[in-house]
């Protein structure tokens, strides 16, 4: 039953995170973001492509659907498991983590979707929220500094494991171990989504944000 309830959370945070608000709204305005501009399907191209409205909105509904997918799972958890509240840690770790896996590899846009960061930035607010803020202040600074979405990106990415090691060593608990996992799976799979942006930063070819030539994410 434990089992079966966690692969559930998982395809329901999988299936929601399907989902791609970018893809979404380039398909009512009758195209794909994904032949447009970078050709990624995610915020910064929208931004780029669409503009600001475009930009809020795939904000809003990519940072909602990864939130709702582990507080669904958590409250689902509640509900069956009242006396183990180790089970509703993992539903949230389990079907963040699968909402993560919907919006870099979409089931209902043939598995080619975004990079995941904000996703994975919304599912981080319901594992913790203090690391939420943190990953998301070294974003911005990265961002202000240097202008790279891409760079700020995947150190955030690379830091949110280590957070995650860094807050919870001190006070483990039965979860924490899937937690780690979970954390360093999602930094794993966010550095390789930015593998191609990695070697264009590492050439000095890679576009800054608000440049007039960018197109690349």
């Amino acid at each position: 039953m434990n089992i079966l309830f966690l692969v559930g959370c998982l395809l329901f945070g999988y299936l929601l995170g399907s989902f791609n608000a970018s893809i979404i709204f380039s398909r009512v305005k009758g195209s794909d973001i994904r032949n447009q501009g970078s050709k990624n399907a995610g915020l910064t191209n929208a931004l780029r492509v669409f503009g600001k409205k475009a930009a809020v909105f795939v904000f809003i509904f990519d940072l909602l659907k990864a939130i709702v997918s582990a507080a669904v799972a958590v409250y689902v958890a509640k509900k069956l498991f009242p006396e183990m509240s180790q089970m509703k840690e993992l539903a949230k770790y389990i079907a963040g983590f699968g909402a993560v896996l919907g919006h870099n590899f979409p089931l209902y846009f043939g598995f080619k979707g975004g990079k995941g960061i904000l996703a994975s930035w919304g599912v981080i607010m319901i594992f913790d929220w203090r690391i939420a803020i943190m990953l998301i202040v070294v974003f911005l600074l990265v961002v202000l500094s240097t202008r790279y979405v891409s760079l700020a990106s995947v150190i955030s990415s690379i830091l949110f494991p280590i957070f995650v090691i860094a807050l919870n060593i001190g006070a483990p608990d039965e979860t924490t171990g899937v937690y780690i996992i979970i954390s360093v799976l999602m930094a794993v799979l966010a550095v390789y989504r930015h593998r191609a942006n990695i070697s264009r930063l590492l050439s000095g070819t890679e576009s800054k944000l608000g440049a007039k030539n960018d197109k690349k994410e």
